[in-house]
């Protein structure tokens, strides 16, 4: 939950009109889902997908752990669901880095 004095980029549709919430983001993804055929959408399957992907191109680990914003190089391991070979190459790359 943001407590930034920020905009924000979404707010809700009822007034007044407030920042929208996680539970909001959710709520309106599963609805879209269900009106696409597609089951089990929720936030967290675009940002496990993003940095699968991402890794999967070629980004590397770091850049991915600071857009996910983990303070650990493990949690982004962990988080992106990835062929074991090209996490065990990117971490290698990290380790490189870091050395």
């Amino acid at each position: 939950m943001r407590i930034d004095n920020n905009n924000a980029l979404f707010v809700s549709l009822n007034k007044p009109h407030s920042r929208l919430t996680e539970s909001g983001v959710e709520l309106r993804l599963r609805e879209m889902g269900k009106k696409l055929g597609v089951e089990k959408v929720y936030p967290h399957k675009f940002r496990r997908t993003m940095a699968t992907r991402a890794i999967e191109k070629g980004m590397p680990i770091e850049q991915v752990q600071k857009i996910l914003g983990h303070e650990q190089i493990d949690t982004t391991l962990r988080y992106a669901m990835v062929n074991q070979n090209n996490v065990k190459l990117s971490h290698r790359k990290y380790r490189k880095y870091i050395s």
